[in-house]
């Protein structure tokens, strides 16, 4: 017995039959076209960020006689400069609406889906379903669909050609409310709502100081969706706005693409400002990706 026991502490992996201890192995096809498939999505998204740094960095001669992928002579701070400029630098006017349409719209709208969702997972009342169903009904309109309602409403209350005109319809989230409700019903316990009841906290306390910070993957992805949706949008300011002032900074490159005949160098400018307008968020997903990371992990432990 003692000599069988040696042995088979002295056993190495070598010594071990085929296949014993290891998991399913994948074959080297699958492999590869999985990792095929990757490269070529990030080809896909990376790219046209690749050549729009390359087009921004090179001057209006330059842009359609050197390589379209390569650099040629480096002008991106100059150009920089250039577009400030023009037009009194109504450009940063542009960007810093579309911070505040896309930052308190995003904000506002993140805090009302998740109460909203967490009304609906953790209360009990009459009508909740059909009020979660038309929620579900309003996800599966287009946002487009909605724009010309939403300007008659609002050229009934004088409200057209102000920044409420693209605040307002922005912290509208259906999307986010079904998100929220669904996490909120996996992640937050009935237990520690009663507890905190006990210990007196009202509703709204026990929801900010409890139930937001576990909710928080959620409404972090809520934020982000909302932040890029309203960033992107263009067929509401292009109806609501008529005041270049108010214009957000898709709406504003777009005015200045249309131009482009009669004013040529602007088609440098539509560049650096497009190359401009994406690291905001870039910056808004680095910042806040660390949340969903905490999140997966703390949902993993549990």
């Amino acid at each position: 017995m003692s000599s069988i026991l040696t042995r088979t502490r002295g056993a190495t992996a070598d010594d071990l039959p085929t296949g014993a201890g290891r998991g399913p192995r994948e074959s080297i096809f699958s492999r590869s076209a999985a990792m095929l498939v990757m490269v070529i999505a990030t080809l896909y998204f990376l790219v046209p960020i690749w050549w729009l740094l390359i087009a921004s960095s090179k001057d209006r001669g330059q842009l359609l006689t050197t390589p379209a992928l390569w650099f040629a002579d480096w002008n991106l701070f100059a150009n920089i400069a250039d577009l400030s400029a023009y037009g009194g630098g109504v450009y940063w006017r542009w960007l810093l609406n579309s911070l505040l349409y896309a930052g308190v719209g995003a904000a506002v709208a993140t805090v009302l889906a998740g109460m909203c969702g967490y009304a609906l997972a953790k209360y009990n009342f009459r009508g909740r379903e059909a009020f979660f169903n038309t929620v579900l009904g309003g996800v599966l309109v287009p946002a487009t669909a909605l724009a010309l309602p939403l300007f008659l409403l609002f050229s009934q209350v004088n409200l057209t050609n102000t920044y409420w005109a693209v605040l307002l319809p922005s912290i509208v989230s259906p999307f986010g409310v079904y998100l929220s409700r669904i996490y909120a019903a996996a992640s937050v316990p009935d237990e520690l709502i009663e507890a905190s009841r006990l210990d007196g906290a009202g509703e709204v306390r026990t929801f900010f100081t409890v139930s937001i910070r576990l909710m928080a993957p959620a409404m972090v992805t809520v934020f982000l969706f909302q932040f890029v949706a309203i960033w992107n949008n263009f067929f509401l300011p292009l109806i609501m706005l008529r005041d270049e002032a108010l214009f957000p900074v898709t709406y504003g490159l777009y005015t200045w693409n249309t131009q482009l005949n009669q004013i040529p160098e602007l088609r440098t400018y539509v560049l650096v400002g497009a190359l401009l307008s994406i690291i905001p968020l870039i910056v808004a997903f680095l910042l806040l990706q660390r949340f969903w990371r905490t999140g997966l992990g703390s949902g993993s432990v549990k």
